[in-house]
């Protein structure tokens, strides 16, 4: 009889062990799948934005910070709430071949008065967009790396 009630502890602590490994690999899922979720967010931001300024003059006055508000709630007007937590207009940069302080970045590539590459990117090392995890201690936070995209614009 002794044995039985000896057996019965070590099955309660075998279980709790198993249960908080297992907790910690659906959270550790978990927060890996809405890393990849923001991430998906940003580059589609990112895309409709560079798809928004490829459709108007980027040298006018208003498209630049057009796209901008486009890339961070979806929308040209900036109403609404971000895209993503913590997405700013400040961390968007938005560069077209015919800007003279972007023009050697587009040279190689091909561009001409003709055609206008017009890109977006998102984050980057001067303004980086931070992940911020729900439970840090399965997966810390981090930041993304630059989002960029590049769209061709027919004058």
């Amino acid at each position: 009889m002794r044995s039985f009630y000896r057996e019965r502890g070590v099955a309660m602590i075998e279980l709790a062990i198993s249960m908080s490994l297992l907790i910690t690999l659906v959270f550790g899922i978990t927060e890996f799948g809405r890393a990849m979720f923001l991430y998906d967010t940003l580059a589609k931001s990112a895309r409709d934005a560079a798809r928004f300024l490829a459709v108007r003059d980027p040298s006018s006055g208003t498209a630049i910070a057009d796209a901008k508000c486009m890339a961070v709630y979806g929308n040209p007007n900036c109403s609404g709430s971000p895209l993503a937590p913590g997405l700013t207009t400040a961390m968007v940069s938005i560069c077209f071949a015919a800007d003279p302080s972007c023009a050697a970045n587009y040279q190689s590539q091909g561009a001409s008065p003709v055609i206008n590459l017009v890109g977006v990117t998102i984050g980057g090392a001067s303004s980086p967009y931070a992940f911020t995890s729900v439970v840090p201690f399965v997966v810390p936070s981090f930041n993304f790396g630059a989002i960029s995209v590049t769209m061709r614009q027919v004058l």
